[in-house]
């Protein structure tokens, strides 16, 4: 796969359709590669008449690792002391913006989800210029009062990483299992071969450390999102443990105009069943630019 030199760093990428074609890029979230972003999911949206990019975020899959940034102290950044972070959401938008450059990008559609959701609204606030449309699936504001995670959730969230490959796997597959849609739960052979997938990809916990010190270091964009006018749409599950649905509607109540398309059934995942609305509805907002 190529890489491109953005922001300073080499940034993992690959693309879907014709390079002739309204880009659209995809932001994957905390401590996940783009392979998250699933090869049909990228098909359906390319055959909807995108040329569309994704691609790792720093610190994660094949991208630049931050190994020399000091350890993130969480406690401190969730009480407000922001000085262990070695980046915050900000820097993640300035890479896409990098990433535009490397590849002759002037504005682009761009949809996030979880982490990524937040970067694309960072993308808003910083590049509004840059961008076509926006859409923010399973996010939330950074308003500590919304978006919260279940208990279970953030216990594995925050849990620590294990060692060996199968060990590391039997961890994903759970977590994939308790963190994914009720309404549309996948099956064990589904959720081993992605697992394994991602551990043989890379496996970098280190790097997902330092994207939550990046979520927490940067702080809630509710007043600045008031201030957006793009074209937005906000996608959220109404079972989603970890980023709970209350985010989404926030996002959406926060950008002025911004449509929004609660998904029953749907956790913090996008499971095949639901790719054709989540992409009428990307196909709808970008109609808009």
């Amino acid at each position: 796969m190529p890489r491109a030199h953005a922001n300073g760093l080499e940034l993992e990428y690959d693309t879907f359709g014709d390079p002739t074609d309204q880009p659209l890029v995809l932001v994957m979230g905390l401590g996940a590669q783009m392979i998250t972003w699933e090869d049909g999911f990228c098909a359906l949206l390319a055959a909807c008449g995108f040329f569309v990019v994704r691609y790792d975020n720093r610190d994660v899959g094949l991208s630049t690792y931050f190994d020399d940034a000091p350890t993130p102290d969480i406690a401190a950044l969730a009480a407000g002391d922001r000085t262990t972070a070695a980046y915050d959401l900000s820097d993640l938008a300035d890479d896409a913006i990098g990433l535009f450059d490397a590849l002759g990008i002037a504005r682009a559609h761009v949809v996030g989800a979880s982490m990524g959701g937040m970067i694309v609204q960072q993308l808003a606030i910083d590049h509004p210029d840059r961008l076509l449309s926006l859409t923010s699936i399973m996010s939330t504001t950074g308003d500590p009062a919304v978006g919260h995670p279940e208990p279970f959730a953030l216990a594995i969230l925050t849990r620590p990483p294990v060692e060996g490959r199968s060990q590391a796997i039997e961890d994903s597959v759970n977590a994939y299992r308790a963190l994914g849609s009720p309404g549309y739960p996948d099956n064990d052979a589904f959720l081993l071969a992605k697992a394994g997938a991602h551990y043989d990809r890379a496996r970098n916990p280190a790097g997902t450390l330092r994207h939550a010190a990046a979520v927490l270091a940067s702080g809630d964009r509710t007043a600045k999102l008031s201030e957006v006018r793009l074209p937005a749409m906000v996608i959220h599950g109404d079972a989603d443990a970890l980023i709970n649905v209350s985010g989404g509607k926030a996002t959406a109540e926060a950008i002025p105009g911004a449509e929004l398309l609660i998904i029953p059934g749907m956790g913090h995942n996008l499971p095949r069943p639901v790719w054709g609305e989540v992409v009428d509805a990307i196909v709808t907002v970008t109609s808009r630019a």
